[in-house]
Parts: C-alpha cells; structure tokens; sequence
C-alpha cells in the first residue's frame, strides 16, 4: 500500500489497481500550494473518494474531482447528498457502521468525536475511515475526533496496520492525546500524523509533540508530497 501526504488531512492511497483520495482539501490548502505539485498530477488517476466530515477544510474538492475523473464519492448520507448538490455524480451515501466494498478494498464509516457542517448546514456525523485492503493492509484514518473509548471497538474488529492520526490541537487532539490514544488502543505498525502545520497560530506548526510522546513507535511524518510504503 502506498499512502501519499498531500497536507492537512489529505492521502491519497494506492492499493492494487484503485486510488482513493481521502478529504481531498488542495485548492486553499497552504501546505499543498507551497509545495508545488500540480493538482493535475494530486488527483490524476483517483478512482474514489471519500470524505470524513463536513468542514470545508476536508470536503476540499471532492466535487470537482469526483466529477472530473469518474470517482464513485463514499461520506454519510447527509455529506453525500451536498457534495452531489455540488456536481459530484456517482455517489456512495453511507452512514456509520456501513461497509461497501470496491473491487480493491472494503471501506467502512466509524465514530469520530468532532462536528460536521459547511456554511451552517449541518452535513451528518462525523466519521473515521477504515480501508481493509485485499492485499491485506488495514488502514484507519481518524478523521478529525478527540480520543474516545469506542477506539477500543475499531481496534478489537478491524485490527489497522495503519493509523492516521490528527495531531494538531483545538479543533482535534494534540500531540500528546493523540500519542496517548495510539498507545492506549491500538497496534499500529505504522503511523502517520495529520492536521497540523495548515493554519498559522491556529494548528500546531510541527509534528514534535507526537513523535516525541510516540517514541519507540514507527511513526513517519512525511514531507507534502512525499508517498510512503506501508
């Protein structure tokens, strides 16, 4: 499984022949656009999307590439009816606990403790993600959640290899909550922080806190851009 970092919340993974693209926020996210790579090239070749909540800083544009390339859109019922409002043609409403499965992967909404709405609209729960790859990785995006005891549910059922994990403080947890959840809760082989370093003042700039709180652990903080292999 290749998992590409393309700032904030944004992954882009590579599993067998699909793409999915997760909480695709590249127009106006400044990590991405200070770092040169072409949308065009970020989005090229995505086969899904999906989004974890309703934040602008998530939905990005989901619209826009799902239309463009094709892409069936995976987000709860209320979050893909507002994205379908916005061009997004092949829809897959879902809600939390549901699975559908693609050829590649089976992906599955969970909690998050966070809220979710644009504009005022309230957009449905918030979610995690879960991707049980065929080739046998299990990856969980968190979303953007405060830790919360149903972690030890996600863990028990779905055993991830792979953890992303917010990280940035004041609209999700910090580093050191954050480390303490993945130690708490979980085996991850490989961990990946996120949501941090997009706004100025407002987010945490670096990812210090958590590698810090997470030494002995295999965490990897990649550059924007930069794809690892789990």
């Amino acid at each position: 499984m290749k998992i590409t970092w393309f700032g904030h919340s944004c992954f882009r993974i590579e599993t067998g022949g699909s793409v999915l693209l997760i909480d695709p926020f590249l127009k106006g996210n400044p990590t991405f656009e200070k770092s040169g790579i072409a949308w065009e090239k970020a989005v090229d070749g995505v086969t899904h999307v999906a989004i974890t909540h309703g934040h602008d800083d998530h939905i990005g544009d989901a619209a826009e590439i799902s239309k463009r390339n094709g892409a069936p859109l995976f987000a709860n019922y209320e979050l893909a009816l507002h994205i379908g409002s916005k061009g997004a043609e092949k829809l897959q409403p879902m809600n939390t606990g549901g699975t559908v499965a693609v050829d590649d992967f089976e992906l599955t909404l969970v909690d998050a403790l966070h809220s979710s709405s644009s504009g005022g609209v309230y957009l449905g729960n918030p979610n995690g993600i879960v991707v049980t790859a065929k080739e046998g990785k299990t990856l969980y995006h968190m979303g953007d959640t405060e830790m919360f005891g149903g972690m030890s549910l996600i863990a028990e059922f779905h055993k991830p290899d792979i953890g992303i994990v917010p990280i940035g403080d004041r609209f999700t947890m910090g580093g050191k909550r954050a480390a303490f959840a993945c130690k708490k809760f979980f085996s991850f082989k490989t961990v990946l922080p996120c949501h941090y370093g997009t706004f100025p003042g407002m987010l945490d700039p670096d990812a210090s806190k958590f590698v810090e709180a997470m030494s002995g652990h295999n965490v990897k903080a990649p550059k924007v851009g930069e794809t690892v292999t789990a």
